[in-house]
C-alpha cells in the first residue's frame, strides 16, 4: 500500500478531506498533515513536513495552501517525494491587490469580525451553483471556524510572504497531477495550467461544475481522479 500524505488548504484541517479519507484508506495508508497548524511560513512546513515522514517516498497531495506546501517539499527533498497531486492551488506570489486584500482581512479577523469575512470569501471560493448551497457552506464555514482567527491571521501572513515558485518549477521531475476548478476565481484555470506546463510531464485536469474548494464541491470526481492516478504510479 502507498503511502499518500494529505496537506489542507489554509485554516483548515482533516475536515477538508472528509469525502476523501475513507475511500483512499481502502487502497493506501493514509495520513492528513497539521503542519500547517504548528510553522509561520510554507517553506517552513514544508521542512517540518519532510521531517516527520517516516523513512521512504510519500505521495503528498494538498490542497490550496497545501499545495503550495507539496511543490515546496518537492523542491526541498526531492528524494523524499514519490509523487504530487495539487488542487486548486498557485506557484505565484501574491499580487499587491491580493496583499492588500489579505491585510484587510487579518485586520478584520483580528477585530472579531471572521463570519463577515468568510461569508463574503464563499462567493470567490465556491462554483456559483454551489456558493447557494446551505449544507455545504455551513460545513465549510463549521471547518474554518474550528480553525479560529488566529490560524486565519498566521496562515494569511504565511502566504502573504511566500516566494514565487514558478521559476523553480521544472526542477520538479515526480509524476504529478494539477487539478483545477472550472469557474476557481482563488487559483483559476491559468494558475494550475503554468503548473502543469512547467513539470514534465505533469497531467492537468480541469474538474467541471467546481470552484476552489474541489474536495468539498465534487468530492466523488476527486475520488475518482485521485485513486485512478494513484493506481497508475
Amino acid at each position: 500500500m502507498q503511502s499518500v500524505i494529505l496537506l489542507p488548504g489554509l485554516a483548515c484541517d482533516a475536515g477538508l478531506w472528509h469525502a476523501q479519507l475513507p475511500v483512499l484508506a481502502t487502497r493506501h495508508r493514509v495520513h492528513v498533515s497539521d503542519v500547517q497548524q504548528r510553522c509561520d511560513s510554507l517553506p517552513a512546513m514544508a521542512a517540518q513536513l519532510l521531517r516527520e515522514l517516516p523513512v521512504g517516498r510519500h505521495v503528498l497531495v494538498g490542497a490550496s495552501m497545501g499545495g503550495m506546501v507539496a511543490m515546496h517539499a518537492a523542491l526541498q527533498g526531492p528524494e523524499r517525494v514519490a509523487a504530487l497531486a495539487l488542487l486548486g492551488t498557485s506557484a505565484r506570489a501574491d499580487t499587491p491587490e491580493l496583499l492588500r486584500l489579505r491585510s484587510d482581512a487579518c485586520e478584520l479577523f483580528a477585530q472579531g469580525r471572521m463570519d463577515e469575512v468568510l461569508r463574503a470569501n464563499v462567493l470567490f471560493a465556491f462554483h456559483p451553483a454551489h456558493a447557494t448551497d446551505a449544507a455545504l457552506v455551513g460545513g465549510y464555514l463549521e471547518l474554518v471556524r474550528r480553525g479560529g482567527a488566529g490560524a486565519l491571521i498566521r496562515q494569511n501572513r504565511a502566504v502573504m510572504s511566500r516566494p514565487d515558485l514558478r521559476a523553480g518549477l521544472h526542477r520538479i521531475c515526480c509524476p504529478t497531477l494539477v487539478a483545477v476548478g472550472d469557474a476557481d476565481q482563488l487559483t483559476t484555470p491559468e494558475h494550475a495550467r503554468e503548473i502543469a506546463d512547467a513539470i514534465s510531464g505533469a497531467r492537468l485536469e480541469p474538474v467541471a461544475g467546481a470552484g476552489h474548494m474541489l474536495t468539498l464541491e465534487q468530492p466523488d470526481r476527486i475520488n475518482d481522479l485521485l485513486l485512478g492516478w494513484l493506481a497508475t504510479l
